[in-house]
């Protein structure tokens, strides 16, 4: 890792600094203003890319291959459970679905390489993709509901209003930082356990730490998504 983030501060520096220029952020190092959690996830970006046009060019209503079949099974996995959560016409929100799974679950597991850290061991990658998901589900409530959504703040009885607004501020604004603390501290600490372990002991703890990296990758990556569904579901529901 440490490699590759020189390789992207020798010949990619400029470019960096003219992006962070742009937000009036200084780079504590101008000369090396990539960090390895960043090139990690423009990595990961990389891959998705590519797996996303292997898939596409194969893609056959005769004769699907493997990949393909294990893509559907995924959408449909998905499909059913932004169902099964009250989500009405789940089919236009799967692609984000899709999208935040994959990109956490292939961000936990790079980590197993050991030459990679992940990048949600680190508190701004988590917290960026939190940031996305609390604009996207608004964002979907107002598109859904127009400004009736905002009737969801207000609670089921008028005059609670003055009681309901700010509980539902508190809960909507809390929603992000829940989602980044519980993916930055299970993947840290599954991080920081498997490596102390890869350098106590050889073979059977290693790999018994590494499997149960896996195991929590999946699961985090799962959380964050449902979460997600759930949230959407919520604010593009219409009362009766």
């Amino acid at each position: 890792m440490e490699e590759l983030t020189e390789l992207f501060n020798e010949h990619l520096a400029g470019p960096a600094n003219s992006v962070l220029g742009m937000f009036n952020v200084v780079a504590e190092n101008p000369a090396k203003p990539w960090q390895g959690w960043l090139v990690m996830e423009l990595l990961v970006v990389a891959i998705l890319v590519v797996l996303v046009a292997v898939l596409r060019s194969s893609f056959s209503v005769e004769k699907p291959g493997k990949l393909q079949h294990l893509f559907e099974v995924f959408y449909s996995f998905l499909y059913d459970t932004a169902e099964e959560c009250g989500l009405h016409h789940p089919g236009k929100f799967v692609p984000y679905f899709g999208t935040v799974f994959l990109f956490i679950l292939l961000m936990n597991l790079i980590g197993i390489i050991p030459v990679f850290e992940s990048p949600t061991m680190y508190a701004w990658v988590p917290c960026g993709l939190a940031i996305c998901t609390f604009l996207y589900y608004n964002y979907m409530g107002f598109r859904h509901n127009g400004i009736r959504y905002l009737a969801h703040f207000a609670g089921p009885i008028w005059w609670l209003m003055p009681l309901m607004i700010p509980i539902e501020l508190v809960s909507h604004f809390a929603r992000p930082l829940s989602l980044t603390f519980r993916l930055y501290g299970n993947m840290f600490a599954g991080e920081t356990v498997t490596n102390v372990f890869l350098h106590m002991t050889y073979l059977i703890f290693p790999a018994v730490f590494m499997g149960l990296h896996v195991f929590v990758a999946f699961l985090q990556a799962y959380i964050f998504t449902l979460l997600t569904i759930i949230y959407v579901s919520g604010s593009t529901a219409t009362e009766h």
